[in-house]
């Protein structure tokens, strides 16, 4: 897609009515997604979406590994991105509930995107000021102890024949809405 302009002032361009503001305040925590490609995604779409800052859990991999080596798939798939938004990996599940807990904290509200008996329409759903957004496993969804320290959990309606999207094209929809 064919960049028509960069945002450099952002304010500018909201007096000009060019643009919406984004004035939310938008973190992103990826519970053991798998892919490389993905988490580039995230990235990407992140960095798009105006998140400040991504959180990976478990064995999702990092734009760097334990030895500082870039991850090719996930450069490349971020288009750089990936050096652009501050992250930090949570080894262990204790490690990102004390996160939650941090954020909670500082007035963040935790959404997880996934479908579960109790989940709500994304389209009825506010987004908040400050919200932490989680989403999972692209086999299994985010984890049961995630979503019991959510205080939303909201789904993607879908109307065709597949229950599910892709984590990183869910994770755009989410980014983005409201």
């Amino acid at each position: 897609m064919r960049k028509l302009y960069h945002v450099t002032d952002a304010n500018q361009l909201v007096k000009q009515g060019t643009i919406v503001p984004m004035q939310k305040d938008k973190i992103l925590i990826v519970d053991t997604v798998r892919s490389a490609h993905n988490v580039g995604s995230f990235f990407r779409t992140g960095d798009g979406a105006g998140v400040s800052k991504i959180i990976l859990v478990g064995y999702t991999p990092a734009p760097k590994d334990r030895f500082g080596r870039v991850q090719p798939e996930i450069e490349k798939t971020s288009l750089g991105a990936s050096t652009m938004i501050p992250w930090e990996q949570k080894e262990t599940e204790a490690d990102v509930l004390l996160s939650i807990s941090d954020l909670k904290s500082q007035g963040y509200t935790i959404v997880s995107l996934e479908q579960t008996t109790d989940s709500m329409s994304l389209y009825d759903f506010e987004v908040p000021k400050k919200v932490a957004y989680i989403v999972g496993n692209e086999i299994d969804g985010v984890s049961e102890a995630l979503l019991k320290v959510s205080n939303t959990i909201v789904h993607i309606p879908m109307v065709g024949n597949k229950e599910s999207l892709n984590v990183s094209v869910a994770t755009g929809i989410l980014l983005f809405y409201k």
